[in-house]
């Protein structure tokens, strides 16, 4: 019961990276001594291993938007929704 009460946890955190991810990614943090760059760079590492093979599988758009946050989010859902009813 405590280790799928922690896999929730990290899936919710994982979730709300993304969704910060998503906002950080609309904000104009270019200089190089702002302290946000380190702390988006550290999110961007955090993750960039879910999204990237996402984004491989869905064919390149003409309009230069990225759905693999979306479709990474959603998994997380589905995920959650199937651990919570498959041990609780």
């Amino acid at each position: 019961m405590f280790f799928l009460q922690v896999l929730l946890l990290l899936i919710q955190i994982l979730y709300w990276l993304i969704i910060i991810r998503v906002i950080a990614s609309f904000l104009p943090i270019y200089r190089v001594g702002d302290p946000w760059r380190r702390l988006l760079q550290v999110l961007y590492d955090v993750t960039e291993p879910m999204l990237e093979p996402i984004r491989n599988l869905l064919p390149r758009n003409q309009m230069g938007i990225d759905f693999s946050p979306f479709i990474a989010a959603l998994l997380l859902i589905v995920l959650r929704g199937i651990l919570i009813q498959i041990f609780l």
